[in-house]
């Protein structure tokens, strides 16, 4: 881990940007002594939305799927 002052950070900020990415621990800290960590998240691209039906076909349910199951008999009545 290395901490990075942040009056110098602006000017730095792609480098630490592609450290950060790369999964290197970027930490920036004030005069103060307070400090921050930059890590990396999911890209903010909405995902390919959902399309009703796309599973059409793909899954089945047994016909006694909601029957009670054999380990239960002794608690039903």
């Amino acid at each position: 881990m290395q901490a990075y002052p942040l009056k110098t950070a602006p000017d730095e900020l792609e480098r630490l940007f592609d450290a950060a990415q790369r999964g290197k621990t970027v930490v920036l800290v004030d005069e103060h002594g307070r400090a921050v960590k930059l890590v990396p998240i999911e890209s903010l691209k909405p995902k390919k939305p959902r399309k009703a039906g796309s599973a059409r076909g793909k899954i089945k349910i047994a016909d006694d799927f909601d029957a009670p199951l054999p380990e239960f008999a002794p608690y039903v009545e």
